[in-house]
């Protein structure tokens, strides 16, 4: 009788068979991070891609009502473009536009700053102050608008009515005067953008170390030197994204303004966002509200840069 034996495999050859592949394993995982990559694209593919392409298109192409029933919006190459820039309207839009957001971001952060620097210090009370300073950041838009539209009233607002009273002269056309609309405008944004500038600053404050107030203390430093030398320069990337996300949503202002002037009056409050709706939904020259909309994209594209340049500089 015979027997045979069965030879086991090399145990190196086995762990070389059963060893996982370094490249399949680089695959699943490049796989992986584009499956969660993956929605965010599609997103912004979808919400911020195709309309900017599409807004860009239609301000070569004389896009009126009729194009929604027929389909036909031929192009007219820079026909459009040459149309807003010639309009005398769009250089006074552009310049309230610049004096709105320069304003506009000023005293909201200024103020916030200094409400933040107030609330830092703990007194009684303190917590239910900074929550009612909220309130404006908390109210629509639209009815803030509608609100201090009623408050600037010439006639029958309550400021006017409580400067008479005080005797200071209660008939300023606070929103009927060219030349008293805008700074109205800019006052009144200001009022709306306080308290997020001021949250944002606050956390900003909470964060920088007490030993360097301490430090500076000990080293003779006022009050005034300390905030220059320390709270300042550690609040710089909490100031920089309070201006940039302050300049975005400045800019671009629409509703705000149409509740309080409609851009009126004699054009004194109009603003590239205002002239996009004007152009576009009540003289319905979609080509030429496409034009300026570009135009609001392009500029906050170049502040964009500006800034990135600006934080990568810093970074090195």
């Amino acid at each position: 009788m015979t027997t045979s034996t069965v030879t086991a495999p090399p145990a190196a050859a086995h762990r070389k068979d059963t060893a996982p592949d370094p490249a399949r394993a680089r695959r699943r995982r490049r796989l992986a991070q584009w499956g969660f990559v993956a929605p965010a694209v599609v997103f912004m593919l979808l919400f911020f891609g195709y309309p900017l392409v599409r807004n860009v298109v239609m301000s070569f192409q004389h896009y009126t009502p009729k194009t929604f029933f027929t389909g036909e919006a031929p192009f007219n190459g820079t026909d459009n473009w040459s149309s807003v820039f010639q309009d005398a309207l769009f250089g006074k839009a552009l310049r309230h536009t610049l004096v709105f957001t320069a304003g506009s971001l000023l005293g909201q952060f200024c103020i916030g700053l200094a409400l933040a620097v107030f609330f830092n210090r703990r007194f009684p009370l303190g917590g239910v102050l900074r929550s009612l300073m909220l309130l404006p950041w908390l109210v629509p838009m639209v009815v803030s608008g509608v609100v201090w539209r009623r408050v600037l009233d010439q006639d029958t607002g309550v400021l006017n009515t409580f400067l008479d009273t005080l005797g200071l002269g209660g008939h300023t056309p606070w929103l009927t005067s060219p030349g008293m609309a805008l700074l109205s405008v800019i006052l009144v944004n200001i009022w709306i953008g306080i308290p997020f500038n001021m949250v944002i600053l606050y956390g900003g404050l909470q964060e920088i170390p007490k030993e360097l107030y301490e430090a500076a203390s000990l080293d003779g430093a006022s009050a005034w030197r300390a905030f220059r030398s320390v709270t300042l320069p550690m609040l710089k990337p909490v100031i920089t994204v309070v201006l940039v996300l302050g300049f975005m949503s400045t800019v671009k202002i629409l509703d705000l303004i149409l509740a309080l002037t409609d851009g009126g009056p004699a054009d004194a409050t109009q603003t590239l966002g205002t002239l996009t709706y004007q152009n576009s939904f009540v003289e319905l020259d979609f080509g030429a509200g496409a034009v300026v909309g570009n135009v609001l994209i392009l500029i906050s594209a170049v502040f964009a840069v500006f800034y990135l340049r600006a934080n990568r500089t810093e970074g090195k």
